[in-house]
């Protein structure tokens, strides 16, 4: 069992929650992942790793409340405890030999690319961060990037806030601006990823995105993660989480990722409603 040492809410519906994880703790790298079940009956969810503190042995996960097990572990305090967790999982992310490194977030996706931005930081890369939200509420983790980042650009949809528009617009003047990128990490909504991969590739920048499909087992033997790269079939949970920005069906990724939204809204709404066994 993991105990939750600490819970913090960011903003509407995204939850910050610490907990004891020694082993995990110590072996963790940047981009890596793990799965959780908050209980025996629970169902398994991957997380990916914000950051890890091998001397507490503790793990931080930052999560968007929308589905019936997120809801549950946003409800869960300090004292209680997470019954299983997995991991580290996947590949972690190549950090050497990068000279200058565009990392774009979007939403909780900025909670995925700090450690990211983090790690390039420490390895001497020059790391220009463009972060963005819906409106300046839904904003996370701007003292944060801004202190592993050589420069910093904040925009929100509404203009509430920061630049008036959408991450992908500031890397577009970056790059009309002749700014030198040699590497973009872009994680956030799918929609996001597709779009700074598309400003990317007419100019030959290497872009790296992050993908969280439906995964069951975070072993590559149930098949669920699944995606489409350079034409290929690819597990998420083996090969990835990162890939090729420029090779994803992204088209592909959204339709499977909406093969089971009617039934995970149904199930947080009988979570709501207490009933957990239906």
């Amino acid at each position: 069992m993991h105990r939750i040492t600490e819970k913090v809410v960011l903003s509407e519906n995204i939850v910050k929650t610490v907990f004891e994880a020694p082993e995990i703790a110590r072996k963790r790298r940047a981009g890596q992942f793990i799965i959780l079940m908050i209980d025996d009956r629970g169902e398994r969810i991957p997380l990916t790793i914000v950051d890890s503190d091998p001397v507490k042995g503790t793990l931080t996960i930052i999560y968007q409340v929308v589905g019936k097990t997120t809801d549950q572990l946003a409800r869960l305090e300090p004292g209680d405890v997470i019954q299983h967790v997995l991991g580290p999982l996947g590949h972690p992310t190549e950090i050497e030999g990068i000279g200058t490194a565009v990392c774009v977030g979007g939403g909780v996706g900025i909670g995925v690319l700090y450690p990211i931005a983090k790690a390039l930081k420490e390895k001497g890369t020059r790391v220009i961060s463009i972060i963005g939200a819906r409106t300046k509420k839904m904003l996370i983790l701007e003292e944060e990037s801004r202190s592993v980042s050589d420069e910093l650009h904040v925009t929100t949809d509404d203009g509430s806030y920061g630049y008036h528009g959408f991450v992908s617009d500031v890397l577009r003047d970056l790059i009309a601006a002749g700014t030198k990128i040699d590497r973009v990490f872009a994680i956030g909504p799918v929609p996001m990823m597709r779009v700074v991969a598309n400003v990317t590739r007419p100019h030959g920048i290497k872009t790296i995105v992050s993908l969280n499909p439906i995964m069951v087992d975070g072993t590559g033997m149930c098949g669920a993660c699944r995606v489409t790269v350079g034409g290929k079939t690819k597990f998420t949970c083996v090969d990835g989480p990162e890939f090729d920005g420029h090779e994803v069906d992204f088209g592909l990724l959204m339709s499977r990722l909406q093969m089971y939204a009617k039934q995970e809204q149904e199930a947080r709404e009988r979570c709501r409603c207490g009933d957990h066994d239906r």
